[in-house]
Protein backbone atom coordinates (compact mmCIF):
# COMPACT_ATOMS: atom_id res chain seq x y z
CA UNK A 1 0.00 0.00 0.00
CA UNK A 2 0.86 3.66 -1.24
CA UNK A 3 0.56 6.33 1.31
CA UNK A 4 0.66 9.88 0.48
CA UNK A 5 0.55 13.27 2.09
CA UNK A 6 -2.82 14.81 0.03
CA UNK A 7 -2.20 18.84 0.86
CA UNK A 8 -5.66 19.09 -0.82
CA UNK A 9 -6.75 17.56 2.42
CA UNK A 10 -4.44 17.91 4.76
CA UNK A 11 -4.26 13.73 5.15
CA UNK A 12 -2.05 11.12 4.79
CA UNK A 13 -3.76 8.97 2.89
CA UNK A 14 -3.82 5.44 0.87
CA UNK A 15 -3.11 5.82 -2.67
CA UNK A 16 -5.62 4.91 -5.32
CA UNK A 17 -5.05 5.37 -9.39
CA UNK A 18 -8.07 6.83 -11.47
CA UNK A 19 -6.59 3.53 -13.72
CA UNK A 20 -5.35 0.42 -12.62
CA UNK A 21 -1.80 0.32 -12.85
CA UNK A 22 -1.52 3.52 -14.45
CA UNK A 23 -0.23 6.61 -13.04
CA UNK A 24 -0.60 10.32 -14.52
CA UNK A 25 1.45 13.04 -13.16
CA UNK A 26 1.93 16.50 -13.83
CA UNK A 27 4.40 18.87 -11.80
CA UNK A 28 4.83 22.56 -12.84
CA UNK A 29 7.97 23.18 -14.76
CA UNK A 30 10.20 25.88 -14.83
CA UNK A 31 9.60 29.73 -16.26
CA UNK A 32 12.26 29.92 -18.85
CA UNK A 33 14.35 33.60 -18.41
CA UNK A 34 17.60 32.08 -16.70
CA UNK A 35 19.44 28.93 -15.12
CA UNK A 36 18.46 26.34 -12.64
CA UNK A 37 19.50 27.32 -9.24
CA UNK A 38 19.39 24.12 -6.09
CA UNK A 39 15.99 25.50 -5.24
CA UNK A 40 13.86 24.54 -8.00
CA UNK A 41 16.10 21.53 -8.76
CA UNK A 42 14.30 19.70 -5.11
CA UNK A 43 10.78 18.69 -7.18
CA UNK A 44 12.88 17.93 -10.44
CA UNK A 45 14.58 15.44 -8.43
CA UNK A 46 12.11 14.83 -5.79
CA UNK A 47 9.30 13.92 -8.40
CA UNK A 48 11.78 11.88 -10.77
CA UNK A 49 12.33 9.08 -7.99
CA UNK A 50 8.33 9.42 -7.36
CA UNK A 51 7.89 8.28 -11.23
CA UNK A 52 11.26 5.69 -11.13
CA UNK A 53 9.04 4.40 -8.04
CA UNK A 54 5.77 3.51 -9.45
CA UNK A 55 7.68 2.51 -12.45
CA UNK A 56 9.49 -0.06 -10.01
CA UNK A 57 6.41 -1.61 -8.97
CA UNK A 58 5.06 -2.11 -12.24
CA UNK A 59 2.99 0.83 -13.06
CA UNK A 60 2.48 2.90 -16.34
CA UNK A 61 3.63 6.81 -15.50
CA UNK A 62 2.93 9.38 -17.56
CA UNK A 63 4.68 11.78 -16.68
CA UNK A 64 4.17 15.81 -17.51
CA UNK A 65 6.51 18.64 -17.09
CA UNK A 66 5.95 22.05 -18.74
CA UNK A 67 8.28 25.09 -19.85
CA UNK A 68 6.35 28.24 -19.31
CA UNK A 69 7.56 30.20 -22.06
CA UNK A 70 5.56 33.49 -21.78
CA UNK A 71 6.51 35.54 -19.00
CA UNK A 72 7.59 39.26 -18.13
CA UNK A 73 10.83 38.19 -16.71
CA UNK A 74 11.27 36.74 -20.23
CA UNK A 75 10.54 39.83 -21.66
CA UNK A 76 12.66 41.80 -19.47
CA UNK A 77 15.73 38.87 -20.15
CA UNK A 78 15.22 39.91 -23.88
CA UNK A 79 15.63 43.37 -23.66
CA UNK A 80 19.06 42.81 -21.41
CA UNK A 81 20.60 40.01 -23.70
CA UNK A 82 19.31 41.79 -26.62
CA UNK A 83 17.68 38.64 -28.41
CA UNK A 84 14.15 38.00 -28.75
CA UNK A 85 11.55 36.44 -26.26
CA UNK A 86 11.59 33.31 -28.36
CA UNK A 87 15.75 32.80 -28.14
CA UNK A 88 15.14 33.37 -24.67
CA UNK A 89 12.89 30.94 -23.96
CA UNK A 90 14.88 28.27 -26.26
CA UNK A 91 17.79 29.36 -24.71
CA UNK A 92 17.06 28.28 -21.41
CA UNK A 93 15.15 25.48 -22.45
CA UNK A 94 18.00 24.03 -23.46
CA UNK A 95 20.35 25.09 -21.06
CA UNK A 96 17.58 23.61 -18.39
CA UNK A 97 16.89 20.20 -20.27
CA UNK A 98 20.37 19.65 -19.91
CA UNK A 99 20.55 20.55 -16.47
CA UNK A 100 17.67 17.44 -15.97
CA UNK A 101 20.37 14.87 -18.09
CA UNK A 102 22.97 15.87 -15.35
CA UNK A 103 20.91 15.54 -12.04
CA UNK A 104 20.02 11.98 -13.77
CA UNK A 105 16.47 12.68 -14.32
CA UNK A 106 14.47 10.17 -16.67
CA UNK A 107 12.89 12.17 -20.06
CA UNK A 108 9.55 13.01 -18.87
CA UNK A 109 6.55 11.71 -21.03
CA UNK A 110 6.21 15.32 -22.54
CA UNK A 111 7.29 18.69 -21.86
CA UNK A 112 4.99 21.46 -23.30
CA UNK A 113 4.95 25.04 -23.84
CA UNK A 114 2.82 27.44 -23.32
CA UNK A 115 2.98 28.75 -26.87
CA UNK A 116 2.27 25.46 -28.37
CA UNK A 117 -1.52 25.67 -26.58
CA UNK A 118 -2.47 29.04 -27.15
CA UNK A 119 -5.56 28.55 -29.30
CA UNK A 120 -6.48 25.78 -26.55
CA UNK A 121 -5.83 28.76 -23.83
CA UNK A 122 -8.07 31.19 -25.60
CA UNK A 123 -10.91 28.38 -25.90
CA UNK A 124 -11.15 28.08 -22.30
CA UNK A 125 -11.49 31.52 -21.42
CA UNK A 126 -13.99 31.60 -23.51
CA UNK A 127 -15.83 28.27 -21.78
CA UNK A 128 -15.06 30.69 -17.85
CA UNK A 129 -16.56 33.64 -19.54
CA UNK A 130 -19.35 31.24 -21.18
CA UNK A 131 -20.07 29.93 -17.33
CA UNK A 132 -20.00 32.89 -15.29
CA UNK A 133 -16.44 32.08 -14.02
CA UNK A 134 -14.90 35.11 -15.68
CA UNK A 135 -15.62 38.98 -17.06
CA UNK A 136 -14.26 41.15 -19.33
CA UNK A 137 -12.93 44.92 -18.77
CA UNK A 138 -11.73 47.43 -21.35
CA UNK A 139 -9.47 44.03 -23.37
CA UNK A 140 -8.54 42.09 -19.41
CA UNK A 141 -10.09 39.05 -18.52
CA UNK A 142 -10.67 38.21 -15.08
CA UNK A 143 -11.42 35.24 -13.16
CA UNK A 144 -14.55 35.81 -10.20
CA UNK A 145 -13.39 34.10 -6.88
CA UNK A 146 -16.42 34.71 -5.67
CA UNK A 147 -17.85 32.11 -8.12
CA UNK A 148 -16.02 29.43 -6.37
CA UNK A 149 -17.30 28.35 -3.12
CA UNK A 150 -13.91 26.74 -2.02
CA UNK A 151 -12.17 28.90 -3.16
CA UNK A 152 -8.35 29.35 -1.47
CA UNK A 153 -8.72 25.00 -0.35
CA UNK A 154 -5.58 23.92 -1.09
CA UNK A 155 -3.88 26.52 0.92
CA UNK A 156 -6.86 26.73 3.80
CA UNK A 157 -7.09 31.08 2.58
CA UNK A 158 -10.27 31.72 2.72
CA UNK A 159 -11.86 35.19 0.00
CA UNK A 160 -12.53 36.88 3.64
CA UNK A 161 -9.02 36.70 5.32
CA UNK A 162 -7.73 37.58 1.52
CA UNK A 163 -10.05 40.34 0.88
CA UNK A 164 -9.04 41.65 4.34
CA UNK A 165 -4.83 41.54 3.17
CA UNK A 166 -5.51 42.75 0.10
CA UNK A 167 -4.45 45.69 -1.30
CA UNK A 168 -7.31 47.98 -2.76
CA UNK A 169 -5.85 50.00 -5.77
CA UNK A 170 -7.39 53.02 -6.79
CA UNK A 171 -9.45 52.53 -10.34
CA UNK A 172 -9.04 49.15 -10.44
CA UNK A 173 -11.03 47.12 -13.43
CA UNK A 174 -11.42 44.07 -11.26
CA UNK A 175 -14.87 43.89 -9.34
CA UNK A 176 -13.15 41.91 -6.36
CA UNK A 177 -9.43 42.72 -5.67
CA UNK A 178 -8.64 39.35 -5.27
CA UNK A 179 -10.05 38.21 -8.87
CA UNK A 180 -6.99 37.29 -11.02
CA UNK A 181 -5.98 37.80 -14.21
CA UNK A 182 -6.57 35.82 -17.37
CA UNK A 183 -5.69 37.42 -20.23
CA UNK A 184 -3.78 40.49 -20.25
CA UNK A 185 -4.01 43.66 -22.85
CA UNK A 186 -1.00 44.45 -23.83
CA UNK A 187 1.59 46.33 -26.45
CA UNK A 188 4.96 44.66 -25.23
CA UNK A 189 6.50 41.01 -26.38
CA UNK A 190 4.75 38.68 -27.52
CA UNK A 191 1.17 38.82 -27.94
CA UNK A 192 -1.83 36.95 -29.31
CA UNK A 193 -4.96 38.00 -30.84
CA UNK A 194 -8.06 37.29 -28.62
CA UNK A 195 -11.78 37.83 -28.86
CA UNK A 196 -10.78 40.40 -26.48
CA UNK A 197 -7.97 42.08 -27.13
CA UNK A 198 -4.32 41.51 -28.37
CA UNK A 199 -2.16 40.15 -25.17
CA UNK A 200 -1.50 36.98 -23.71
CA UNK A 201 -2.70 34.73 -21.01
CA UNK A 202 -1.83 34.76 -17.05
CA UNK A 203 -0.02 32.60 -15.80
CA UNK A 204 -2.41 30.66 -14.05
CA UNK A 205 -4.36 29.60 -16.45
CA UNK A 206 -1.69 27.79 -18.30
CA UNK A 207 -1.44 24.70 -16.88
CA UNK A 208 -4.83 24.21 -16.24
CA UNK A 209 -5.17 24.31 -20.10
CA UNK A 210 -1.69 22.37 -21.01
CA UNK A 211 -3.00 18.92 -18.31
CA UNK A 212 -6.69 19.49 -19.82
CA UNK A 213 -4.99 18.85 -23.65
CA UNK A 214 -2.46 16.28 -22.78
CA UNK A 215 -4.55 14.01 -20.16
CA UNK A 216 -8.04 14.43 -20.83
CA UNK A 217 -9.48 15.01 -18.03
CA UNK A 218 -8.47 14.43 -13.86
CA UNK A 219 -5.13 13.20 -13.32
CA UNK A 220 -3.56 11.30 -9.89
CA UNK A 221 -0.78 13.43 -9.34
CA UNK A 222 -0.34 16.95 -8.96
CA UNK A 223 3.13 18.27 -7.74
CA UNK A 224 5.33 21.49 -7.43
CA UNK A 225 7.23 23.20 -4.67
CA UNK A 226 5.73 24.39 -1.31
CA UNK A 227 5.48 27.81 -3.04
CA UNK A 228 3.22 27.59 -5.77
CA UNK A 229 0.25 26.54 -3.16
CA UNK A 230 -0.85 29.76 -3.10
CA UNK A 231 -1.63 31.65 -5.94
CA UNK A 232 -0.99 29.66 -8.71
CA UNK A 233 -2.61 25.97 -7.80
CA UNK A 234 -5.11 27.77 -5.80
CA UNK A 235 -5.94 29.26 -8.59
CA UNK A 236 -5.84 26.25 -10.86
CA UNK A 237 -8.28 24.13 -8.59
CA UNK A 238 -10.57 27.30 -9.03
CA UNK A 239 -10.61 27.53 -12.84
CA UNK A 240 -11.14 23.66 -13.20
CA UNK A 241 -13.87 23.73 -10.52
CA UNK A 242 -15.37 25.89 -12.87
CA UNK A 243 -14.46 24.83 -16.25
CA UNK A 244 -14.54 20.51 -15.94
CA UNK A 245 -16.29 20.65 -12.30
CA UNK A 246 -13.30 18.58 -10.73
CA UNK A 247 -9.90 19.94 -8.78
CA UNK A 248 -7.54 18.64 -11.75
CA UNK A 249 -5.92 15.92 -9.56
CA UNK A 250 -7.09 13.42 -6.58
CA UNK A 251 -3.44 13.99 -5.19
CA UNK A 252 -1.96 17.31 -4.68
CA UNK A 253 2.11 17.18 -3.15
CA UNK A 254 4.34 19.71 -2.24
CA UNK A 255 8.24 19.70 -1.53
CA UNK A 256 9.59 21.95 1.40
CA UNK A 257 11.95 25.10 -0.13
CA UNK A 258 15.81 24.58 -0.23
CA UNK A 259 16.80 27.31 2.38
CA UNK A 260 20.23 29.76 2.41
CA UNK A 261 21.30 29.80 5.92
CA UNK A 262 17.87 30.04 6.78
CA UNK A 263 16.37 32.28 4.29
CA UNK A 264 14.36 31.90 1.20
CA UNK A 265 16.38 31.12 -1.89
CA UNK A 266 15.41 33.84 -4.53
CA UNK A 267 16.50 34.90 -8.12
CA UNK A 268 15.35 38.24 -6.76
CA UNK A 269 16.82 38.13 -3.86
CA UNK A 270 20.36 37.44 -5.49
CA UNK A 271 21.14 34.52 -2.62
CA UNK A 272 21.31 31.40 -5.05
CA UNK A 273 23.61 28.45 -6.37
CA UNK A 274 23.21 27.69 -9.46
CA UNK A 275 23.07 23.90 -9.86
CA UNK A 276 24.85 23.71 -12.72
CA UNK A 277 27.61 25.48 -10.83
CA UNK A 278 27.21 22.47 -7.95
CA UNK A 279 26.92 19.58 -10.31
CA UNK A 280 30.91 21.06 -11.91
CA UNK A 281 31.87 20.24 -8.24
CA UNK A 282 30.43 17.19 -7.13
CA UNK A 283 28.73 13.93 -8.76
CA UNK A 284 25.11 14.43 -9.80
CA UNK A 285 25.23 11.03 -8.11
CA UNK A 286 26.34 12.91 -4.53
CA UNK A 287 23.75 15.75 -4.82
CA UNK A 288 20.48 13.55 -5.69
CA UNK A 289 21.47 11.33 -2.21
CA UNK A 290 21.92 14.89 -0.11
CA UNK A 291 18.28 16.39 -1.45
CA UNK A 292 16.73 12.81 -1.06
CA UNK A 293 18.63 12.18 2.51
CA UNK A 294 15.95 14.85 3.80
CA UNK A 295 12.03 14.08 3.82
CA UNK A 296 10.44 15.77 1.31
CA UNK A 297 8.35 18.02 2.49
CA UNK A 298 10.28 19.35 5.05
CA UNK A 299 12.78 22.35 4.23
CA UNK A 300 16.34 21.72 3.56
CA UNK A 301 18.80 24.06 4.74
CA UNK A 302 21.98 23.62 2.59
CA UNK A 303 25.06 23.85 4.17
CA UNK A 304 29.23 22.71 3.25
CA UNK A 305 28.88 19.73 5.51
CA UNK A 306 25.52 18.45 4.28
CA UNK A 307 27.40 17.87 0.42
CA UNK A 308 30.41 16.53 2.50
CA UNK A 309 28.31 14.00 4.50
CA UNK A 310 26.37 13.32 1.40
CA UNK A 311 29.79 12.50 -0.38
CA UNK A 312 31.08 9.94 2.24
CA UNK A 313 27.86 8.34 1.61
CA UNK A 314 27.87 7.83 -2.01
CA UNK A 315 31.59 6.91 -1.58
CA UNK A 316 30.44 3.79 0.79
CA UNK A 317 27.98 3.10 -1.24
CA UNK A 318 29.72 2.92 -4.76
CA UNK A 319 32.81 0.71 -3.00
CA UNK A 320 30.25 -1.75 -2.14
CA UNK A 321 28.50 -2.14 -5.38
CA UNK A 322 31.18 -2.05 -7.44
CA UNK A 323 33.24 -4.32 -5.21
CA UNK A 324 30.16 -6.50 -5.47
CA UNK A 325 30.17 -6.09 -9.57
CA UNK A 326 33.65 -6.73 -9.99
CA UNK A 327 33.25 -10.36 -7.58
CA UNK A 328 30.58 -11.69 -9.71
CA UNK A 329 31.95 -10.23 -12.52
CA UNK A 330 35.33 -12.00 -12.32
CA UNK A 331 34.39 -15.47 -11.19
CA UNK A 332 33.12 -16.17 -15.01
CA UNK A 333 29.98 -17.86 -13.33
CA UNK A 334 26.23 -17.37 -14.13
CA UNK A 335 24.57 -16.93 -10.46
CA UNK A 336 20.81 -18.28 -9.88
CA UNK A 337 18.99 -14.86 -8.30
CA UNK A 338 17.14 -16.42 -5.63
CA UNK A 339 15.31 -13.65 -2.44
CA UNK A 340 15.93 -15.61 0.33
CA UNK A 341 14.59 -14.27 3.85
CA UNK A 342 16.98 -11.42 4.48
CA UNK A 343 17.33 -9.62 1.14
CA UNK A 344 13.03 -10.58 0.99
CA UNK A 345 12.58 -8.48 4.10
CA UNK A 346 15.38 -6.21 3.31
CA UNK A 347 13.42 -5.69 -0.09
CA UNK A 348 9.66 -5.31 1.59
CA UNK A 349 11.51 -2.73 3.91
CA UNK A 350 12.73 -0.19 1.28
CA UNK A 351 9.24 -0.89 -0.18
CA UNK A 352 7.24 -0.15 2.58
CA UNK A 353 9.87 3.38 3.30
CA UNK A 354 9.16 4.54 -0.32
CA UNK A 355 5.04 3.81 0.36
CA UNK A 356 5.42 5.56 3.43
CA UNK A 357 4.57 8.97 1.20
CA UNK A 358 8.21 8.42 -0.50
CA UNK A 359 10.10 8.88 2.91
CA UNK A 360 13.98 8.67 0.85
CA UNK A 361 15.32 9.29 4.26
CA UNK A 362 14.08 5.82 5.60
CA UNK A 363 15.05 4.00 2.24
CA UNK A 364 18.76 5.16 2.16
CA UNK A 365 19.27 3.51 5.61
CA UNK A 366 17.79 0.55 4.22
CA UNK A 367 20.42 1.07 0.96
CA UNK A 368 23.29 0.85 3.95
CA UNK A 369 22.06 -2.11 5.47
CA UNK A 370 22.68 -3.32 1.58
CA UNK A 371 25.78 -1.89 1.98
CA UNK A 372 26.84 -3.35 5.34
CA UNK A 373 25.40 -6.79 3.78
CA UNK A 374 28.12 -6.34 0.60
CA UNK A 375 30.79 -5.33 2.86
CA UNK A 376 30.71 -8.70 4.63
CA UNK A 377 29.59 -10.94 1.85
CA UNK A 378 32.80 -9.76 -0.09
CA UNK A 379 35.34 -10.71 2.48
CA UNK A 380 34.17 -14.30 2.68
CA UNK A 381 36.50 -16.88 1.55
CA UNK A 382 33.78 -18.75 -0.31
CA UNK A 383 32.21 -16.76 -2.67
CA UNK A 384 27.92 -17.41 -2.73
CA UNK A 385 27.35 -16.56 -6.08
CA UNK A 386 23.98 -16.94 -5.99
CA UNK A 387 23.47 -14.93 -3.17
CA UNK A 388 26.25 -12.69 -4.12
CA UNK A 389 24.24 -12.11 -7.81
CA UNK A 390 20.82 -11.56 -5.44
CA UNK A 391 21.95 -8.92 -3.61
CA UNK A 392 23.60 -7.08 -6.69
CA UNK A 393 20.28 -7.31 -8.09
CA UNK A 394 18.64 -6.04 -5.11
CA UNK A 395 21.30 -3.41 -4.65
CA UNK A 396 20.66 -2.22 -8.24
CA UNK A 397 16.77 -2.06 -7.82
CA UNK A 398 17.32 0.30 -4.92
CA UNK A 399 19.85 2.55 -6.34
CA UNK A 400 17.97 3.25 -9.17
CA UNK A 401 14.79 3.97 -7.55
CA UNK A 402 16.63 6.75 -6.09
CA UNK A 403 18.25 7.50 -9.41
CA UNK A 404 21.74 6.80 -7.79
CA UNK A 405 23.97 5.07 -10.23
CA UNK A 406 28.03 4.28 -9.50
CA UNK A 407 28.50 4.47 -13.19
CA UNK A 408 31.05 0.97 -13.10
CA UNK A 409 30.79 -0.53 -16.27
CA UNK A 410 31.71 -4.17 -17.48
CA UNK A 411 35.37 -5.28 -18.47
CA UNK A 412 36.60 -6.00 -21.59
CA UNK A 413 38.98 -9.36 -22.04
CA UNK A 414 42.01 -8.28 -21.88
CA UNK A 415 41.04 -5.90 -18.50
CA UNK A 416 39.61 -8.89 -16.87
CA UNK A 417 43.22 -10.38 -16.92
CA UNK A 418 44.44 -7.43 -15.86
CA UNK A 419 42.35 -6.92 -12.77
CA UNK A 420 42.90 -10.97 -12.12
CA UNK A 421 46.41 -10.08 -11.98
CA UNK A 422 46.06 -6.92 -9.40
CA UNK A 423 43.97 -9.46 -6.97
CA UNK A 424 46.46 -12.48 -7.12
CA UNK A 425 48.98 -10.43 -6.26
CA UNK A 426 47.66 -8.82 -3.42
CA UNK A 427 46.67 -12.40 -2.09
CA UNK A 428 49.91 -13.61 -3.06
CA UNK A 429 51.27 -9.95 -0.71
CA UNK A 430 53.26 -8.90 -3.88
CA UNK A 431 52.73 -5.24 -3.00
CA UNK A 432 55.32 -3.94 -5.26
CA UNK A 433 53.62 -5.94 -8.22
CA UNK A 434 49.68 -4.97 -7.15
CA UNK A 435 50.93 -1.06 -6.48
CA UNK A 436 51.95 -1.17 -10.22
CA UNK A 437 48.93 -3.17 -11.39
CA UNK A 438 46.70 -1.00 -9.57
CA UNK A 439 47.82 1.73 -10.95
CA UNK A 440 47.70 0.73 -14.99
CA UNK A 441 44.07 0.34 -13.51
CA UNK A 442 43.78 3.82 -12.39
CA UNK A 443 44.98 4.82 -15.48
CA UNK A 444 42.38 3.20 -17.61
CA UNK A 445 39.65 4.44 -15.26
CA UNK A 446 38.04 0.96 -14.48
CA UNK A 447 36.41 0.82 -11.26
CA UNK A 448 37.53 -1.38 -8.51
Amino acid sequence: MIKIYNSLTKNVEEFVPIKENEITMYVCGPTVYNYMHIGNSRPVIFFDTVARFFKYLGYKVKYVSNFTDIDDKIIARAKEENITEEEVSEKYIKEISQTYQRLNCLPHNANPKVTENMDEIIEFIQLLITKGGAYVVDGDVYFSVEKIDDYGILSSQTIENLMNGARIETNDKKLNPIDFTLWKETYEGRRWSSPWSEGRPGWHTECVVMIQNIFKGKIDIHGGGLDLKFPHHDNEIAQSICAHDHKIANYWMHNGRIDLSGEKMSKSLGNVIWANDLLDKVDSQVYRLMILNVPYRQPLNYKEDLLEQAKNDYEKIRRAYNSLFRKLELADASAEIIYNEELASLKEEFILAMGDDFNTANAITTIFKITKLVNNLVREQELNLSKMASVLDLFTDMLWVLGIETNVKALTKDEVTLVKKYYQARKEKNYALSDELRDIIMAKGILL
